[in-house]
Order: C-alpha cells, then sequence, then structure tokens
C-alpha cells in the first residue's frame, strides 16, 4: 500500500493488523480505521483513494460472504507458547506424527496408513533452555483439507513441510499440499517478500523436512525434491522413525526463529539462567520489558545490563538494543 507522509503509529497499528486479517470482516474493520486515521492532506490523496477502493471491495466480499455462508465447521485454536510456534504440515503419512513424538513429549497416534491425524495435537521441543511449540496438522490432499487447517497455518510463526522420501509420489504430494494452501491465499516460503501488494495473502517462512531418508530409493527421489523446492526452501534431511538429524533440526528449529534470549535478574541477587525470555532479534530494552510484564514498557526508569557491547552493569537507555544471553535488571 502507498506511504503518505505523516503516518501516525496508530495508523500504522491498524495497517499491521489488516495485515493479519483472516476474515472479510476483520479486514473491513482495519480499513476503515486506516481511513479514519490516515493524515488528510495533498501528499495522501492518493492512498486516500486506494483506501476508498479497498474498503468498497471488502464490503462486497462480505456481502458474498453472507449470501453463499457454509455452515460453520469445526474450528482449532492452539494458544503460542515458547519461543515460536512451528505447524507441521504435508500430504498422508509423510511421519509428522512420528517426528512430533521423537521431539516432544507429547503422544501423538502413529500408524502406518494414512489419516491417523483428525485433529491437531501440539507438543513442546526443547533446545537448551528454551522451548519451541510444535503443532502436528491432519494432512492435506488434493481432495481434502480440513476447514480450520489453513487458519492454523496462516497465523503460526513458521512452517515444517514434510516430504515422503520412501514414496515415489512424495514430491508430487507436497507440490499439492502447496497449490492447496495457495488456492486460500496462504503461500509457504523460504523467505518472505520484501514487498507486499495483496494482504490478505499471508506468506508463511517455512523449512523443508525431507523425512525416511534411510529408505530405498531415498536418495534418488531426494534429487527430485532438491530439483523441485531447492529453490523455494532450505531442506534438511531426517528420518523422524530412526532418529536420525534430529538434533541438527531442533537447532535450526530454533535458529530460524530469529529470536534472543534475556535473563533477569533482581538487584543484589543472582540472575535467573533458567527461564530466559525470549524476543524477536533487534528488540530494545522496553520492548522485551514488555515481556515481563505490560506495565513495564510504560514505567521503566532504568536497567542495567550485563552482555555483548556493554561493560558489565552498564545502566542503558529504553532504546538499548538486546543481544542474545543478555542478563537484565530492570527498575521501575
Amino acid at each position: 500500500m502507498t506511504l503518505a507522509a505523516n503516518l501516525t503509529p496508530q495508523y500504522l497499528e491498524a495497517e499491521a493488523d489488516y495485515k493479519k486479517a483472516q476474515t472479510p470482516e476483520e479486514r473491513l474493520e482495519c480499513l476503515k480505521r486506516m481511513f479514519a486515521l490516515v493524515p488528510k492532506h495533498k501528499a495522501s490523496e492518493k492512498l486516500q483513494a486506494e483506501l476508498k477502493t479497498k474498503i468498497s471491495d471488502a464490503r462486497d466480499e462480505v456481502e458474498h460472504a453472507k449470501k453463499h455462508a457454509k455452515k460453520a465447521g469445526v474450528s482449532y485454536k492452539v494458544p503460542k507458547q515458547g519461543a515460536g510456534q512451528y505447524v507441521l504440515i504435508g500430504g498422508p503419512n509423510v511421519g509428522k506424527s512420528r517426528l512430533l513424538t521423537r521431539l516432544t513429549r507429547a503422544t501423538s497416534e502413529v500408524a502406518p496408513y494414512p489419516f491417523t491425524t483428525r485433529e491437531p495435537h501440539a507438543g513442546m521441543m526443547d533446545f537448551e533452555d528454551v522451548k519451541v511449540q510444535l503443532i502436528d496438522l491432519p494432512p492435506i490432499t488434493a481432495d481434502f483439507m480440513e476447514s480450520y487447517v489453513s487458519s492454523m497455518v496462516r497465523i503460526a510463526d513458521r512452517a515444517l513441510l514434510m516430504v515422503d522420501l520412501g514414496d515415489d509420489d512424495g514430491p508430487f504430494a507436497a507440490e499439492t499440499v502447496l497449490d492447496r494452501l495457495k488456492e486460500v491465499k496462504t503461500i509457504l516460503v523460504g523467505q518472505k517478500p520484501a514487498t507486499q501488494e495483496d494482504y490478505s495473502i499471508q506468506y508463511v517462512p517455512t523449512l523443508l523436512l525431507a523425512n525416511k531418508i534411510d529408505l530405498e530409493g531415498s536418495t534418488d527421489r531426494l534429487e527430485i525434491v532438491r530439483e523441485m523446492f531447492g529453490g523455494s526452501f532450505p531442506i534438511h534431511m531426517i528420518s523422524a522413525e530412526h532418529g536420525h538429524g534430529m538434533e541438527d533440526v531442533r537447532r535450526e528449529l530454533y535458529r530460524n526463529l530469529n529470536v534472543i534470549r534475556v535473563y533477569t535478574k533482581q538487584p543484589g541477587k543472582p540472575p535467573d539462567m533458567t527461564s530466559p525470555f525470549t524476543c524477536p532479534a533487534g528488540s530494545t530494552l522496553v520492548e522485551m520489558a514488555a515481556l515481563v510484564h505490560r506495565d513495564f514498557a510504560e514505567n521503566l526508569k532504568s536497567a542495567r545490563i550485563w552482555g555483548t557491547g556493554v561493560l558489565d552493569g552498564q545502566t542503558v537507555k529504553r532504546d538499548h538494543v538486546m543481544h542474545d544471553k543478555d542478563v537484565v535488571e530492570l527498575h521501575i
């Protein structure tokens, strides 16, 4: 969307909500807020016109949805926990449930026949002193995708696309998964695009796990996977059944979240090095403080830091950029 001069933080917040909106009604409400908040001057005339057009289109979309409303199906919502949330997606029998049980303490039914998973199963993966949430979703085929799957993929931090190297059709089943999600404006990518025109499309950063690397013929199928997907996704080879590559996957899942760990301490006491707060790389002190308690960001007076780029115990300002494994003492 074209930027106008002097856009307010409130407008940018409404625009961010618009990008995340999942229903026509949500998009329409966000667009109305954006139009109300956009500064009304000559430099913003083009943006105002764009917003009016989008509001009109959104109203049409809402009316169309009401006229063609379908009976609501089952829906699920798994609250995010830990350093980040991954969804496990793929065709039938690719090994998602086995991977979940390998990496977490979750118990998920595992069987050598398709569609064993019919509802989401969540587990927490340990990596050093943090946890990462994994959610096993039902399989996707050309003929069937559970109605709630796309919405869960859209709101996840990252996705894991699993490919079956034990089946000649494995790479093409993965391609079908991508196509089905694309039909509902959910696009799996190795890296999000720098710019975006259509905010109804959700780009989800994705890693590709080539599973069953230990089976006969897997090497040849892996070459096909690399030809088909190597330019789109980072590819990692594993055997979920026998545990090959699990430690590398743990490390990569955490690294790919691009978060940092920050430890806290109370004055005169040693730091708590067992339960770090995790925040996006590049976060400032005040943004990290908001994770500790929502009132801290507003009431923060000062802080002392032990870590990267500072003297031990140095007092820093609210806009100080945090680094991985910093220790912070907050004063409010």
